[in-house]
Order: structure tokens, then C-alpha cells, then sequence
């Protein structure tokens, strides 16, 4: 795993820590957000590089990478107001609702039919 040990960034343009060995005070987004953070415009301070699973098909095995984060500067996420409340459920119901029958229902309509299963099941309903 030393591969991935590049703390000056020499070999990958920015500091490169393999998986578990980020030094102390730098976090992902998502270890940001755990902590109630963002990072606030900040630019990436280091990266974290793994070999992620193999591929059965080409039996290849990607590298994988998580950005890192200083702790110090990021900011408090956004608290939701009302208005992004409505925004986000306008969004979710923009996807509840099928485009041929104009039908909201409870679930998102599935990308692979484009509509609700019984338009997709109906012929007449599709060429309208």
C-alpha cells in the first residue's frame, strides 16, 4: 500500500495518504456533513486512493479516490429554510408524477420506462 504514500505530492500533484492513514484534521465531504460541515469553497487539500473492486468483466481493479478537506476552514451547513423546503418537495414531485398521465403518485416514476407502469403497459396511452 505504500503506492499511494505521497505526502508532498511529488507523484499526484496534490498530498496522497492510502486508505486509513489520512493524517488528523482533514475529513471527506461526507465525514464534513457527519460533523454538521461543508467545505465552504475550500480546494481540496489531499486525496485518500484505494484499489476498489474487480471488475468481472475485465478483471480490472480501479483505483478509487476520496477527497480530503482542512476541518478548520469549512462552515456549517446551510440550515433548510422554508423556501428550500418547497423547492425540494417541488423537485420530488416533479419526479412522482408521470409525464403521459399527469397522475402524481407515491413512488418515483422508473427511468427505464420514462413513465408510470400502466402507461408503459399501454400502447394508446403512449402514442397520445
Amino acid at each position: 500500500m505504500t503506492r499511494f504514500y505521497d505526502p508532498d505530492g511529488e507523484e499526484h500533484g496534490i498530498p496522497t495518504y492510502p486508505k486509513k492513514l489520512a493524517p488528523d484534521g482533514l475529513a471527506t465531504r461526507r465525514q464534513l456533513r457527519d460533523d454538521g460541515l461543508r467545505p465552504g469553497g475550500q480546494d481540496v487539500a489531499a486525496q485518500i486512493l484505494w484499489y476498489g473492486r474487480r471488475d468481472p468483466r475485465t478483471r480490472i481493479r480501479p483505483v478509487r479516490v476520496a477527497f480530503l478537506y482542512r476541518i478548520d476552514l469549512a462552515l456549517p451547513v446551510r440550515p433548510m429554510t422554508p423556501g428550500r423546503w418547497r423547492a425540494v418537495h417541488a423537485m420530488l414531485r416533479a419526479r412522482r408524477t408521470c409525464p403521459v398521465c399527469q397522475v402524481t403518485y407515491d413512488y418515483v416514476m422508473p427511468t427505464s420506462l420514462g413513465c408510470c407502469p400502466g402507461c408503459a403497459g399501454d400502447p394508446v396511452a403512449l402514442a397520445a
